[in-house]
């Protein structure tokens, strides 16, 4: 085993996860390769964005629906967990987005991770008649969704469920179906918001995630989410802590150009913005100082998605190593 940061042995119990971008270009048939090569690889969840519109590029063949896709992948699937980095808020009425993520995990056996945020990308609302309200809006109903979702999920069965709120109201809701996991999947918050944010991790998130920060904000956030936790009365080790990095490994410099090339990104930009980029010596070493902060989630942005190597490489060279 290489040895971490300042010489420590890295740490042993990071999770590492596939997580990819098929808005940017890609069929369900590429993203069901790239979750059964993740699979039999070892890693621990398949997680794919749920966006309409691609950031950049022509995005073809066009999007795929996270939820329809996920569906599909539940049952070409068998062990590894599935979830989206994240649900947008303002893409779906709580009660259906309730029955979707309910029904997935049924499909699945119980392998759901559910992430959800506020939603920001306007273009894509612009793109396909979604209404796009202002941020602060935009935070309220995620609050309100969560307390819907949360709600609906945890209803006797035999018993209604009821709510008014701002935003959204339910009357006399049968509140089915129910997910396999109880009281329901996981929920991942995240994002960089200083209070808000914090508060609405210690009041739902089983896991809080930062992505694509450098360590200084990374740490600065965490902090502020375990103070939020401890305020709540929770127990500090009830919320797992995560982060998402640009992927781009590889052997030797001209396997490392290639890659990076493939996603359109310089080399040495990736490097300084990401830990997960680099050989693999080089890439344990970088992660230490992250492991130390109080990572143990590691997301892994797949951008090419062709390139199923990659993600076996990775496994290969790099997660065995914190095994």
């Amino acid at each position: 085993m290489s040895l971490g940061w300042e010489g420590v042995a890295p740490n042993d119990s990071v999770d590492f996860r596939i997580f990819v971008e098929p808005q940017q270009g890609s069929a369900y048939t590429d993203q069901l390769a790239v979750a059964q090569t993740a699979e039999r690889a070892g890693y621990s969840a398949f997680f794919r964005s749920d966006h309409y519109v691609a950031m950049a590029g022509d995005g073809l063949p066009g999007p795929t629906d996270s939820w329809v896709t996920l569906a599909g992948l539940a049952r070409e699937t068998s062990s590894i967990r599935l979830g989206t980095m994240v649900t947008s808020a303002t893409f779906r009425y709580p009660g259906p987005l309730a029955i979707s993520v309910a029904q997935v995990d049924q499909m699945s056996g119980g392998r759901v991770d559910f992430g959800i945020g506020a939603g920001w990308f306007e273009a894509e609302h612009k793109a396909y008649a979604i209404p796009f309200p202002p941020l602060g809006e935009r935070f309220e109903r995620l609050t309100e969704q969560l307390e819907i979702l949360t709600g609906l999920w945890a209803t006797p069965p035999g018993e209604t469920f009821d709510y008014t709120g701002t935003h959204y109201s339910i009357s006399d809701s049968p509140a089915l179906p129910k997910p396999v996991q109880t009281p329901h999947p996981p929920i991942i918050i995240g994002g960089g918001g200083a209070k808000k944010t914090p508060a609405l991790a210690a009041r739902f998130a089983d896991e809080f995630n930062i992505p694509f920060v450098p360590l200084d904000t990374l740490t600065e956030q965490y902090a502020r989410v375990a103070a939020a936790v401890e305020t709540a009365g929770r127990a500090k080790e009830s919320i797992t802590y995560s982060a998402a990095f640009v992927l781009c490994a590889g052997r030797d410099e001209n396997e490392l150009t290639r890659r990076a090339g493939a996603i359109g990104r310089e080399l040495d930009e990736l490097r300084s913005n990401s830990p997960v980029v680099g050989t693999p010596a080089e890439i344990v070493d970088k992660l230490g100082p992250f492991l130390d902060a109080g990572v143990q989630r590691v997301y892994l942005q797949v951008l090419d998605m062709s390139d199923l190597e990659h993600v076996e490489f990775f496994a290969e060279q790099v997660v065995s190593q914190f095994r």
